[in-house]
């Protein structure tokens, strides 16, 4: 499904909220940006998914509760993450990208014991090691190229009170247009400020 969700180009964005297990078979609450029925189609075609219901959502998203049964490998990465000390913090989020992103709580040790656990063909990234604060969790829904501009445009100084970059100037490191340096920061912090609110738009 998360290939599904890199290919498909109305398919913008899967989150994992919660999930739970009867038996061996997880079942799993998403929250999904994009199409309805391309998602259904293609979800009802999966053999290891046992049941799934698409709730109403909103424009352009929508829920989807599912039963599955994991494969080998999900498996290996599930039991990678059979620590006491651990606590996945939802959401995971799953980008048209081909990334999943998700904040992990726990003892130093652990952490790195999980990363040395995870399958080799998983690449993984550590963004950040620190106190946990969700502000700056994965559920700020911004793409990578919208992080990318908010980073440069934090370290020119663009956010500094007075300013001492301008949109051109973020522009020119970017190497960009400053209209599209714009639109990026603009959809950034109209995702930050709904985060903060605690809206995921």
């Amino acid at each position: 499904m998360h290939q599904f969700l890199v290919e498909h180009p109305e398919m913008h964005r899967e989150e994992l909220w919660s999930w739970n297990f009867t038996g061996e078979a997880p079942v799993v609450l998403f929250r999904v940006e994009g199409l309805r029925e391309p998602y259904r189609k293609r979800i009802a075609a999966v053999d290891d998914i046992e049941e799934f219901e698409l709730t109403t959502g909103g424009d352009g998203w929508f829920y989807s509760f599912v039963r599955a049964t994991p494969t080998d490998d999900e498996w290996e990465c599930l039991l990678a993450f059979a620590y006491a000390s651990l606590l996945v913090v939802p959401p995971v989020v799953y980008s048209d990208e081909g990334d999943a992103v998700f904040d992990v709580v726990g003892d130093p040790d652990d952490l790195r014991g999980l990363l040395a656990q995870l399958p080799g063909d998983v690449d993984t990234t550590v963004e950040r090691v620190g106190e946990y604060d969700r502000r700056r969790g994965p559920s700020v829904p911004m793409t990578d190229r919208q992080r990318d501009v908010v980073a440069v445009a934090v370290d020119l100084g663009y956010y500094e009170v007075p300013r001492t970059a301008t949109l051109d100037d973020v522009a020119a490191e970017v190497g960009v247009a400053s209209s599209t340096v714009s639109d990026h920061l603009r959809k950034a912090e109209s995702a930050v400020m709904a985060s903060l609110r605690g809206v995921t738009r």
